[in-house]
């Protein structure tokens, strides 16, 4: 498979699942789940924008990835804490 393809769907899957916990009212998941998502995206535009040879916006929005990583180690802590 393609890894468009691959990425695009786990950012649907985590999108789905916040929306999911979002109606289940279990907002530390729904926040989980929209980290993970913000992680994958902003990766994969990474990924994408230094193979178009933007360099600049591609190491934007790898530190921007590995803050969304952060803040869902962040979240999981909190979860597991809770």
């Amino acid at each position: 498979m393609n890894a468009k393809v691959i990425t695009t769907i786990l950012v649907v899957a985590a999108s789905v699942s916040s929306l999911y916990f979002i109606i289940q009212e279990q907002f530390n998941y729904a926040v989980l789940a929209l980290t993970i998502m913000f992680t994958l995206s902003n990766a994969f535009r990474a990924y994408s924008f230094k193979e178009q040879g933007l360099v600049k916006e591609s190491k934007i929005m790898r530190y921007l990835a590995i803050f969304f990583a952060l803040a869902t180690v962040m979240v999981i802590v909190v979860i597991v804490k809770g």
